[in-house]
């Protein structure tokens, strides 16, 4: 029988970095180490040596496949008992792709994090094979940049100080692989063997966005103090994109404090040369010092950080560049302040504002422009426009800005119906239809009366000419349509409970507990206390159920015009799950004060256990249509204070 040939296929991608990343304790294995789960039948096979299959070809092709399977395997658990047994017999494996792409044994227990492993390997090896590199032009020490273990990577850099500046065949180095990893330990110890000076000016900016990227801000603040110059480079691998544009995409990172706060970071008093590191070792530990605080202080030293790396970008771009050229690099390759306003980076905008207020009007020479203003209504950022109520002259910007593309107005943008994300920040179609005709509303307050009835002029003829309030009800006509259906299938629902409660505690009324004196008509128990809680607990009952029927009764007759949305219909069904909710907290109360009243002689054990019981369907309303209350409050109450113009200023 024909024997079959065994090939060792080993799948790799590797080194493109991460959209997403993990925690240094919840990393995962790369590479190479993800096949240690693969499940592979134990060789038990011996090793035959070559001399003995010259005479067959087949047999020589299936040992030597074998030797590279052990010592793969044994690379991946880290058996260098198995791997010392191939290695004695055949030294040049050392030195031998073992897989299809390219990888030594080296670069598979770097990357399966067998640091013993790797100490007794590298003994076998020359300085010239630990250059070596696999089918991506990864060195081992790339995959020991992504292990995160320190130990390894000085193992190798020790034995061949050339290795953090080998570059991939996508050029980058080992050390901009370990901050895209966010490997804290393994970036203080590459930065130490890095000389930052061999690098090109593409690849400074690339390792300055990938700090920025993963939030090692203090380290993006160091390296811009050595080249300044990369504030106004452009990454042309990746979309031209420069760090100003990165970091206004990344709002979470902003904030307004200035000052670090019980830190014991001192960033602006680290020293610096324009060229080389002044005792290397010093500043990296201030920089790992400041990666390790306590998880509480972390997120305010990277807002801070990114306030401060913002202000050092922006001055840089204002008083270096000439204007012409700044209000290029604003606007290329997308709009620096859109972007911001887009994202709702508030504080971004701020920085900006404050150093060079010019920019807040856009493009003058472009009618098409939009300014921040318009970004923040199109994409309902109530953050980002309140600004205006900071900026003077507001007849001014309403005339400035009248219409773009096809007499379009900033309030037609309100008019349009706000895509999919935005929406779904508020839960309920009747709720978002109450947003969106709030910021139709308070668009209003700030055009021009003459703008209120101007009709788009769009140069596609099938496109209808529309004023502003036409747009609103034309775009929002099916968000209406389903608003509707949603608070009326709610007042239904929520109807039928008040009615059976209603009913339930009317009954109850008259069939009190004991029965009635049959001389007197009296009720017997009219001078216990429980007699009197379940008087008053059914009234209560009763006369909340009934408020409810006629809450919901009220919303079901509704006419559902677009401002009743705004604050009619959201109150009635706000009050209406209030008084339904204290209707069936006094049922359950008058349920209760009945077992005390009957069992007020007997074993007390029984009333209580039914009191408590009775709680059980008041949690339930609570946790199911508690989050629908708050939201109907905050979004009919609180979002009036969306747009305060008395808010404390933040510009100026």
């Amino acid at each position: 029988m024909e024997q079959q040939r065994v090939e060792v296929v080993v799948e790799h991608n590797f080194i493109s970095p991460p959209s997403y990343t993990v925690d240094d304790a919840e990393s995962e294995p790369t590479s190479a180490a993800h096949l240690s789960n693969c499940t592979t039948q134990e060789i038990s096979r011996t090793i035959v040596s070559d001399y003995e299959l010259d005479s067959d070809p087949m047999e020589k092709n299936r040992a030597e496949t074998s030797r590279r399977l052990l010592l793969y395997k044994s690379a991946l658990k880290g058996d260098w008992k198995r791997a010392e047994l191939v290695l004695n017999d055949y030294p040049h494996y050392v030195r031998c792709a073992i897989t299809r792409n390219k990888e030594t044994v080296l670069h598979v227990a770097a990357g399966a994090k067998q640091s013993v492993f790797v100490e007794e390997l590298v003994s076998r090896m020359t300085r010239k094979d630990m250059a070596l590199r696999d089918k991506y032009g990864n060195t081992a020490l790339c995959f020991a940049a992504t292990s995160r273990i320190v130990k390894i990577a000085k193992l190798m850099v020790e034995k061949n100080h050339e290795l953090p500046l080998i570059r991939t065949f996508r050029e980058g180095t080992p050390l901009l692989i370990a901050v895209s990893y966010k490997s804290r330990d393994m970036i203080s110890y590459l930065l130490s063997v890095t000389d930052l000076s061999q690098l090109t000016a593409q690849e400074r900016i690339e390792l300055l966005i990938a700090t920025i990227h993963s939030d090692f801000l203090d380290l993006s603040l160091w390296i811009l103090k050595l080249y300044p110059e990369l504030a106004v480079m452009k990454d042309t691998k990746n979309n031209n994109e420069t760090a100003l544009h990165v970091l206004a995409r990344k709002p979470s990172a902003m904030d307004s404090t200035k000052q670090l706060q019980n830190l014991k970071m001192r960033i602006n008093s680290w020293r610096f040369n324009s060229k080389l590191f002044i005792s290397p070792w010093k500043l990296i530990n201030e920089i790992l010092a400041s990666l390790i605080l306590p998880s509480n202080s972390n997120k305010d030293v990277t807002k801070t950080l990114a306030h401060q790396l913002v202000e050092f970008l922006w001055r840089y771009v204002v008083y270096e560049l000439p204007q012409k050229e700044m209000l290029e690099f604003i606007k290329h390759p997308t709009s620096l302040l859109n972007d911001a306003a887009g994202a709702g980076n508030v504080e971004f905008l701020i920085v900006l504002i404050c150093e060079f207020p010019d920019i807040l009007w856009g493009d003058d020479d472009n009618d098409d422009s939009k300014s921040i203003f318009h970004v923040a209504v199109e994409n309902r950022l109530e953050n980002v426009f309140n600004l205006i109520n900071e900026i003077g002259k507001l007849n001014e910007f309403s005339t400035k800005y009248r219409t773009f593309k096809g007499k379009y107005s900033i309030l037609h943008l309100a008019g349009n119906l706000a895509a999919p994300n935005h929406l779904n920040r508020v839960s309920g179609a009747a709720l978002q239809m109450q947003r969106e005709m709030l910021w139709f509303k308070e668009v209003e307050k700030i055009v021009l009366p003459s703008q209120l009835e101007v009709k788009s002029n769009d140069p596609d003829p099938s496109i209808p000419k529309l004023t502003p309030r036409q747009l609103f009800t034309e775009k929002h006509k099916r968000l209406r349509k389903e608003g509707e259906e949603w608070m009326k299938n709610t007042a239904n629902s929520c109807m039928l409970v008040a009615t059976l409660i209603s009913t339930v505690v009317f009954a109850a009324a008259f069939t009190v507990p004991g029965g009635n004196d049959d001389n007197t008509g009296t009720p017997i128990f009219q001078n216990k206390f429980w007699f009197a809680m379940f008087v008053v607990s059914d009234a209560i009952a009763l006369f909340s159920s009934s408020t409810s029927i006629l809450m919901f009764l009220s919303i079901l007759t509704s006419r559902y015009a677009e401002e009743d949305f705004l604050h009619s219909l959201p109150s009635k069904l706000l009050f209406g799950l209030a008084s339904l909710f204290i209707s069936i907290v006094f049922m359950a109360v008058a349920f209760s004060s009945t077992f005390f009243l009957i069992y007020h002689n007997a074993n007390i054990s029984i009333p209580t256990m039914v009191t408590a019981m009775a709680i059980i369907p008041i949690t339930c309303f609570c946790l199911l249509q508690f989050t629908l209350w708050i939201d109907i409050f905050h979004n009919t109450y609180s979002s009036r204070f969306l747009f305060n113009p008395n808010n404390p200023r933040k510009l100026f």
